[in-house]
Order: C-alpha cells, then sequence, then structure tokens
C-alpha cells in the first residue's frame, strides 16, 4: 500500500484565468483544480508550502489524499503537477476524485533487491534498468507503493521481466505483454575474470 493518507485545507476559487492564478501564487497560493466521478470540476486553491512539501516527500502521485473545501471533504488522488521550470516552485495541481471502486492508472517505482546476491553483478556486470517505474491500473485505495525485484542468482545476460513480479491483487500493467524491466550487461571493459574464477572455486 502507497504511503499514508494526509489532508489539505483549500478555499474555493471564483476567478479563473492566468490573472488570477498570478495572483494566487504572489499570495503564496498554488491553483488547482479537482475533477472526474462524473461531478463538476471545483477550482481551488491550496497552501504552496504545505504541497511543495507533500512533492518532495515522496509518492506524492500515489497516495490517496482528502481536501476540505469550505467544510466539504473530498477523497482525491493527484494525477498532474506543474513545476515552474527556472524557479523549481509549483505552478499548478490537478486532483482526481476517487472511491473505493475507482480503478486508477498510476506509475509505481521499481526497487532491486540483492544486488550481493547477484553473480552477474558480482563479477562486474552492470544492472540496467530499463524501467523505473511500472505503469499499472489498480484499485485507488490499494496502490501499491513499490515493486519489489530480487535479483538473487541473476547472472550476465539475464532479463527481468514483468512476469516475474508479484502484482498484489487487482493490480494489472497498463502494457499487454511481457515487458522488460531490467538486465544485467556486461561492463564496457570486459567481465573481472578473477572473480568469475573465484565464484567457480566458491560453487565448487
Amino acid at each position: 500500500m502507497s504511503q499514508e493518507t494526509y489532508e489539505l485545507k483549500a478555499e474555493a476559487r471564483e476567478r479563473v484565468g492566468k490573472g488570477s492564478a498570478r495572483e494566487l501564487r504572489r499570495n503564496g497560493l498554488i491553483p488547482a483544480v479537482i475533477y472526474g466521478d462524473k461531478q463538476a470540476p471545483i477550482a481551488i486553491a491550496l497552501n504552496t508550502n504545505e504541497v511543495t512539501k507533500r512533492i518532495h516527500a515522496g509518492g506524492f502521485m500515489t497516495t490517496v489524499a482528502t481536501i476540505e473545501v469550505d467544510g466539504k471533504k473530498y477523497k482525491v488522488l493527484p494525477k498532474d503537477y506543474q513545476l515552474d521550470p527556472v524557479r523549481d516552485f509549483t505552478m499548478h495541481v490537478d486532483f482526481l476524485r476517487v472511491s473505493g471502486n475507482t480503478q486508477v492508472s498510476v506509475e509505481i517505482p521499481v526497487h532491486f533487491t540483492n544486488e550481493a546476491k547477484s553473480p552477474g553483478l558480482k563479477v562486474g556486470g552492470v544492472l540496467n534498468i530499463v524501467r523505473h517505474e511500472v505503469e499499472v491500473h489498480c484499485p485507488a485505495d490499494a496502490i501499491p507503493e513499490f515493486f519489489s525485484i530480487d535479483l538473487s542468482g541473476k547472472k550476465i545476460g539475464d532479463s527481468i521481466h514483468i512476469s516475474e513480479v508479484t502484482l498484489p491483487k487487482g493490480v494489472t500493467p497498463v502494457i499487454d505483454r511481457d515487458f522488460t524491466i531490467a538486465t544485467i550487461v556486461a561492463p564496457a571493459g570486459g567481465v573481472d575474470e578473477s572473480a568469475v574464477e573465484g565464484e567457480g572455486e566458491a560453487e565448487a
């Protein structure tokens, strides 16, 4: 499951457009919108510091939050945000309304474990990560925090495919084929022969 949920307080925005958005940012607020679930979109304004803190904490796009607008609470999942390309502050956020049976598409990070138990990496091979994240369909209230991939026993030339990842119930990849997540490749300078011999002796 993704990170624990959190709550943000927001105020409804009467005016929309570039002029009002600039005014909000000058006052330490971020323009945002809540949409989806077959209801009319709601234009809101959020505290810049609060949102920026959540973005930098990690897991922002995979954590369901509650936003309170004028006393009414909405369960939402962040779907997009814009950063100022020069000053790196948040310009705008889009939130999707969610409920228990809402299906969402999210990108889940991939973590690799047991590098020390990979014969290919021990002899100088390189882990070539093809996908740092995997996009999946899943219930909004059961978003995985990450996928863990065990590198034990992986040799040079081995590939790790999505079929080797144990996916939680109700979670399916967006891409409908057995795609590659990572490979173990020989280093540019060649394999460390002494390490290979050592491996052979250890096995013997």
